[in-house]
């Protein structure tokens, strides 16, 4: 049985897209690591990269290019600096040289490395092919493929334990919402609880609490950095950042130093309903502002998705709960991504393969699963909130006007809080065992659902907005 770690859900990254630039930066280090396995990393010289389907596609709006750069010159997307990134590559495109692995030079020039090609590969809609010469000759060749949330498997092991972290030693194993439900029900356990338990068999107590810690840290800093600045995105579209005027109207002039700071003024300003609805929007836009920007974010479960989880948690703690602390934060944490775990598990988080109902979709329900814990839901009530939330985003499409994270991706992160918050609300309103239609259901619809979707609605700007809305080129 396959058992996914919450923080294989929730990782920290760099914009703007977890399956095109996290997943791509994974693969050019999974490759050298093989090199190196092999005993072949210093023997190379030159190399080629192939771009295929949906990471061809719109591969340059989502800074495929530059994430294969920043992966194979040794660079870990958790830790770069974001403000030398922009560096980094303009170096490489410049001298014509790459530092491979960051241990020694390669010729590789950009334009001519990186190849984008439009058809797709067998396995996933996402496939990316890495050679290596030494002088000229081939010495190795290997295929991976990036399958959303920053997941990568390599071709030649796609049926092998390698691919993803399966984790036997889990006390819980899960591989449907019923069986979390079980659970919970013959342990007498809230899914939180449940969830802790697994991941204790991965790893100690002040570690868990440790990475927790962190992707809050990153999530809140990212809140943080959206709402104070200013400007327009890049990639051409020339989209005017709204998070910093909407932020600026709601906070007045309050002063603080530091995004903790922060959190506590907004917590201490007197909201109405339409101001909930205000700060919701923002803290989603100013997320997925910063993605769009290369950005640091934390994937939940994609890049694209990533403002719904901070945005629900963070109107918890500013609106449902002044006193809440690390103990409710890590409780929704858990919560989000073991619902995140089951959807993947069940179907797919990659818009490639299912639309932006795998994205949005998907954090909606892992945000609504977990804000009703919080809210004292039962698991049952958990789980039906989750169902709510993706019932309403079955058929979202995948469209990006100019391939980038931007339109309509950004203001879908704010829907999709709004929908999470709401379905939290119905389902604490509802006796769960009434529910008509179980989570395990509408993951399954959603799966059908994403199989019979055109390949245009996929990732691939060849359908819908992204065909219908005139624009200069990007």
């Amino acid at each position: 049985m396959e058992c996914i770690s919450i923080f294989d859900m929730l990782k920290i990254g760099i914009g703007p897209s977890s399956s095109h630039t996290l997943g791509p930066w994974r693969a050019s280090e999974r490759w050298i690591n093989h090199l190196k396995k092999e005993n072949l990393f210093h023997k190379i010289t030159s190399i080629k990269v192939n771009l295929y389907g949906s990471l061809s596609l719109t591969g340059e709006g989502h800074a495929t290019d530059l994430a294969l750069i920043l992966g194979l010159s040794g660079n870990n997307p958790e830790y770069i600096e974001t403000s030398e990134i922009n560096s980094i590559v303009n170096s490489v495109e410049t001298s014509k040289q790459l530092k491979f692995g960051g241990e020694f030079f390669i010729s590789f020039n950009p334009a001519n490395v990186i190849i984008f090609n439009k058809e797709f590969l067998p396995f996933h809609a996402n496939g990316i092919k890495f050679t290596g010469f030494n002088n000229k000759i081939e010495i190795s060749s290997d295929t991976y493929y990036s399958i959303g949330g920053g997941f990568v498997v390599r071709e030649e092991l796609i049926h092998a334990k390698e691919n993803i972290k399966i984790h036997k030693t889990f006390p819980f194993p899960i591989q449907k919402a019923k069986e979390l439900e079980v659970y919970c029900a013959l342990n007498k356990m809230k899914i939180s609880e449940v969830v802790l338990e697994n991941e204790k068999s991965l790893r100690c107590a002040t570690e868990i609490d440790s990475e927790i810690n962190r992707i809050w840290d990153t999530m809140l800093e990212s809140m943080y950095n959206g709402c104070h600045t200013k400007g327009v995105l890049p990639g051409g579209l020339n989209v005017k950042r709204r998070a910093f005027d909407i932020h600026k109207k709601l906070i007045g002039d309050s002063n603080y130093n530091s995004p903790s700071e922060w959190l506590e003024i907004i917590r201490k300003t007197e909201v109405k309903f339409r101001q909930i609805l205000k700060w919701v929007s923002c803290f989603a836009i100013s997320v997925n502002e910063v993605n769009a920007s290369l950005g640091r974010v934390v994937t939940a479960p994609t890049n694209g998705s990533a403002g719904v989880i901070p945005t629900v948690l963070m109107y918890y703690l500013v609106i449902e709960n002044h006193h809440a602390g690390f103990k409710e934060i890590k409780q929704f944490l858990l919560v989000a991504g073991e619902i995140g775990s089951i959807f993947k598990k069940g179907a797919t988080i990659s818009a490639a393969m299912g639309g932006c109902q795998a994205e949005i979709g998907v954090s909606s329900a892992m945000a609504a699963g977990a804000l009703t814990e919080l809210l004292g839901g039962t698991p049952e009530q958990v789980l039906m909130a989750s169902e709510i939330a993706m019932e309403h985003h079955l058929g979202l499409t995948c469209d990006p006007i100019g391939g980038l994270v931007q339109i309509p991706c950004i203001e879908r992160n704010a829907m999709g809080a709004i929908k999470a918050i709401n379905a939290a609300e119905l389902a604490l309103e509802s006796i769960a065992n009434h529910a008509k239609v179980p989570l395990d259901k509408v993951i399954s619809s959603m799966w059908e659902t994403a199989k019979d979707m055109n390949s245009k609605y996929k990732e691939t700007s060849e359908g819908g907005l992204a065909v219908s809305v005139n624009i200069p080129d990007c």
